[in-house]
């Protein structure tokens, strides 16, 4: 009788063990749920874009085209348009210094 009640419990402690390691699996989506970018203004030939892949793109040929008016302060200007050309892409503010912006956009999947 011992045994079965020893067998028994051996028994329900391997399943609770098998029902709490299952029932907590990894979430297979994985884990990132944003990838950023960032703008960083080094005059408006110099400022680029680098890629959430680490990739660099210089934004100099696209901020060029831009006419910027009298009087209006270059960086805040050329950075402004830059933001928008980003935005274009799904991107959204995420924060700043004061010579970077940093874009955020959702993982998909």
């Amino acid at each position: 009788m011992k045994e079965i009640i020893a067998i028994s419990i051996v028994a329900g402690a391997a399943l609770w063990g098998l029902y709490r390691f299952t029932a907590r699996a990894a979430d297979t989506s994985g884990f990132q749920t944003y990838e950023y970018a960032t703008i960083r203004w080094s005059g408006r030939e110099n400022t680029h874009l680098i890629r959430p892949n680490g990739k660099t793109e210089m934004l100099g040929p696209v901020l060029t085209k831009a006419q910027r008016p009298d009087r209006v302060d270059d960086r805040a200007f050329y950075m402004n348009i830059a933001m928008n050309a980003v935005a274009k892409e799904g991107f959204e503010f995420a924060g700043m210094t004061s010579d970077e912006i940093v874009m955020k956009r959702p993982v998909s999947r």
